[in-house]
Formats: C-alpha cells, sequence, structure tokens
C-alpha cells in the first residue's frame, strides 16, 4: 500500500534533489523511499552487529599489534606536550 508523505525543506535542496532524480531517471519519490529503506536496514543491522566486533578495515587490521604502547598510555596528555614543545619553539 502507498501512502502520500509530506516533506518540508529548503527549496535549494527540493531543487537539486529533483535535478538528481531526473539524472538518474527515477522519481523523487522512490529516491526518497529507497533511502529510508537503506536507513532503516542499516539500523536494523547496527542493532544486530552490537554484539559482534566490527571488522576493521584491512589496511588498519594490518596496523593492528605494530606498536607496544603501555595501558596507561594517556594520548591526549602526550599530544599536548608535542604541541606544547612544537609551538614554544616558534615564538
Amino acid at each position: 500500500m502507498k501512502t502520500k508523505l509530506t516533506l518540508v525543506m529548503e527549496d535549494e535542496v527540493i531543487y537539486n534533489a529533483k535535478k538528481y532524480a531526473k539524472k538518474k531517471e527515477e522519481s523523487l519519490s522512490s529516491l526518497v523511499e529507497n533511502y529510508l529503506k537503506a536507513v532503516a536496514n542499516d539500523e536494523k543491522s547496527t542493532k544486530n552487529k552490537k554484539s559482534s566486533p566490527k571488522k576493521l578495515n584491512p589496511k588498519v587490521a594490518k596496523l593492528k599489534g605494530v606498536l607496544n604502547i603501555p595501558k596507561n598510555f594517556n594520548y591526549k596528555e602526550e599530544l599536548g606536550n608535542i604541541l606544547l614543545e612544537r609551538y614554544n619553539k616558534l615564538k
């Protein structure tokens, strides 16, 4: 069953969306519908994946374990020290 939906948004957004839909040879309604389906499906899959760990990007996975960092390492403090050192040299 199809139901009418009224959306309110800026004129420029509507104009650009209509241009995009025309270029894709699709109606604006079907674009919005497909987007909302994708968002809803992504939300469902995100909820299902909460119990399982996220997969790392293969490039990031290769780097995993390369560095040995102490458990008490505070990267914010270390970054602050590096920035202070760098910018104090410039003065």
